[in-house]
């Protein structure tokens, strides 16, 4: 899989297995997301367009999987466990959280990566990120210094990814900074800092800051 990305694509793909991914995150082991995926394959289907995205299931976080991972990887902070699935291909923007989040590919699937230090006047250039495959079945933590959106699929069926989050994080803001500067103009949602394409219609109708520049890239399979 990884060999034909990097053959029908014009920028290096990656995998999360490479000393490439070290700054950005790294690999979970020790855990068993197993009952994660067969629920995301049996309870959540992929659109027929776009992408789904649901912050907290309820059913996902009964699973002792949960508590797991809030215990250990969490230190007892409370976390909401959801999913995202879809058919994205494009780069469409980046978003960063004040804490990490744990992705659990339930396909096979690409992610587009950058880090909070390359964001310059509030704008990312596309061009300094950093592409990744993740095969099925693979847990992965992004640093909260790690840019990232939605995954990218690699099959014509779509993705489909666990979510794990510090509680609340993605869920609308009670409360927005008054005459925003720096980096407040970025805060979208609770712990949830966008920078949009100019071209990513949903993000930009949510009123977020058009600050990727350059080509909305497409990722192909």
């Amino acid at each position: 899989m990884l060999e034909r990305l990097n053959r029908v694509n014009d920028v290096t793909i990656h995998s999360v297995f490479d000393a490439a991914f070290r700054t950005f995150g790294n690999v979970l082991t020790g855990f068993d997301f197993s009952p994660l995926c067969r629920y995301l394959e049996t309870e959540t289907p992929i659109p027929a367009q776009g992408n789904v995205y649901v912050a907290s299931d309820p059913a996902m976080e009964a699973l002792p999987i949960c508590s797991e991972v809030q215990t250990a990887v969490y230190g007892n902070m409370p976390i909401q466990i959801g999913y995202c699935n879809g058919r994205n291909t494009t780069y469409n923007g980046f978003e960063y959280h004040k804490g990490s989040e744990i992705n659990v590919a339930a396909t096979d699937l690409m992610l587009v990566l950058g880090h909070t230090w390359q964001i310059k006047d509030n704008c990312f250039t596309v061009g300094d990120e950093t592409v990744f495959f993740v095969p099925k079945g693979t847990a992965i933590e992004l640093y909260g210094t790690t840019l990232h959106l939605s995954p990218c699929r690699v099959t014509d069926d779509g993705f489909r990814a666990v979510v794990i989050l510090p509680r609340g994080t993605n869920t609308p803001l009670e409360t927005r900074p008054a005459n925003p500067t720096g980096e407040a103009r970025l805060l979208l949602q609770k712990n949830k800092w966008v920078l949009s394409h100019p071209e990513r219609e949903p993000l930009m109708k949510q009123g977020a800051f058009p600050g990727l520049i350059g080509e909305n890239k497409e990722l192909h399979y």
